[in-house]
């Protein structure tokens, strides 16, 4: 049972970057998924969050209108499209699943991915 995030890099202000969260050994359908982030001397924050049946999908004040959070069943993968990046953004970003969102929080997380960096700089 694995889950991943992976997609982030160094990118200049105002770029895009898509972030995938993927999952080997067990279906991301059961599940709710959210984005997280923490920046050097941070705590963690949550990003943007997707329920089981993608009827809601949340995001923090920060992100949106910039970020979008969807998912693909087929491929077992849920995203995290980011555009507009700024400065402010960069960030370790992770994937997790849990049994509902509120707001960005998720409620009863069960597998968290391992980060992926994005940095955005010009």
């Amino acid at each position: 049972v694995q889950l991943q995030a992976f997609g982030g890099g160094l990118v200049q202000p105002g770029g895009s970057l898509r972030l995938s969260c993927a999952a080997s050994g067990f279906t991301l359908d059961y599940y709710a998924i959210g984005w997280f982030r923490q920046a050097p001397g941070k705590e963690r924050e949550g990003v943007s969050c997707i329920s089981m049946a993608n009827v809601i999908t949340n995001y923090a004040d920060s992100v949106k209108g910039r970020f979008t959070i969807s998912r693909d069943n087929a491929k077992n993968t849920v995203y995290l499209q980011m555009n507009s990046l700024k400065p402010e953004d960069t960030a370790v970003y992770y994937c997790a699943t849990g049994n509902y969102c509120s707001g960005t929080t998720l409620i009863g997380s069960a597998y968290w991915g391992q980060g992926t960096e994005v940095t955005v700089s010009s």
